[in-house]
């Protein structure tokens, strides 16, 4: 038996965010693991309680802090020069991702009591990508590598996942929509358009897509290397549906085919409609997720977009 008593200081840094500092003060070890509580905060002097097994190299003081994004579900692990990046409930696949390079590597996975994961990966010191750099060959070859990948592919469809097709996407489109945007002008014209050209848009070759491509997802760590992170989103679909959003959000048309042939496609009518039938329907989704939660500044601008975007 490993008997360990765990003291949690709490502090707050000069934000007011709640730090917590885990310091292992005791203790009879007869194994090489170790166990420690993350408390993350929900509301002032209420937490919820994470269990979690680590490697022994998180047997010393560790401090834990939130590491931002929209979910609040990943933190950086401190202690003296070595850093973590700690997630939960990440996309269940990243152990592939990291074999493949596409994310920093993955240290460990561990699974808590109330069924939630835990992942920690390799911190690497870096920085988004602005959007001018959206346009770089780099970024072309490393959406090419995603979208060959085999393992990727095949780790998806072991998870249960299947292709999606444009007339699932169509109908889980019009799914996502309340009454008001139905009676919407843009989104009824944006509709019809899908609806005329869901039977055109072909592909001979699904992939695993990323499905949140943005310049915020592309990190550039100091020793040269580019990830795609946030995997949460990935389904298996056409790759027009990561490749539309790319160009029509940070490449001048008059740019596409360079980018494409970086890539290695040609700018065929039939890859432009493909392309743009995907951007309009994650940009009526990304609407209707605007106006569930109440960004109604963001949803009236992801409206305007879907003009620009038909005429585009």
């Amino acid at each position: 038996m490993c008997l360990f008593r765990i003291i949690v200081v709490r502090t707050l840094d000069e934000s007011g965010i709640n730090l917590l500092k885990f310091k292992e003060m005791a203790i009879e070890e007869k194994q090489s693991m170790a166990v420690f509580f993350i408390y993350m905060e929900i509301m002032p002097y209420k937490f919820t309680l994470l269990k979690v097994n680590t490697m022994d190299y998180l047997g010393r003081e560790w401090e834990i802090t939130p590491a931002g994004g929209a979910t609040g579900e990943a933190f950086i692990a401190r202690h003296d020069e070595q850093k973590l990046f700690l997630k939960r409930n990440s996309s269940p696949f990243l152990a592939v991702l990291s074999a493949e390079g596409i994310v920093p590597k993955l240290i460990w996975t561990k699974r808590l009591e109330n069924g939630d994961v835990i992942t920690a990966q390799e911190w690497m010191n870096g920085r988004e990508l602005t959007p001018a750099e959206m346009c770089e060959e780099s970024v072309a070859e490393l959406l090419q590598k995603i979208h060959q990948s085999t393992p990727l592919l095949n780790m998806l469809r072991r998870l249960g996942k299947t292709a999606q097709t444009p007339i699932q996407i169509l109908a889980s489109v019009k799914n996502s929509l309340d009454g008001e945007l139905k009676e919407d002008k843009a989104i009824k014209e944006t509709i019809h358009f899908l609806e005329q050209h869901v039977n055109d848009v072909k592909c001979d070759h699904y992939v695993v897509c990323h499905g949140d491509i943005n310049h915020n997802n592309l990190l550039l760590c100091d020793q040269g290397n580019l990830y795609l992170v946030d995997w949460d989103e990935a389904i298996i679909a056409d790759p027009a549906m990561d490749i539309g959003m790319l160009l029509y959000s940070y490449v001048e048309k008059d740019q596409w085919e360079q980018w494409l042939a970086n890539y290695g496609l040609s700018l065929t009518p039939e890859l432009r409609l493909r392309m743009k039938w995907f951007v309009l329907t994650q940009m009526i989704q990304t609407t209707a997720l605007h106006k569930k939660k109440n960004r109604l500044a963001d949803m009236n601008r992801c409206i305007e977009y879907l003009s620009f975007a038909q005429e585009y």
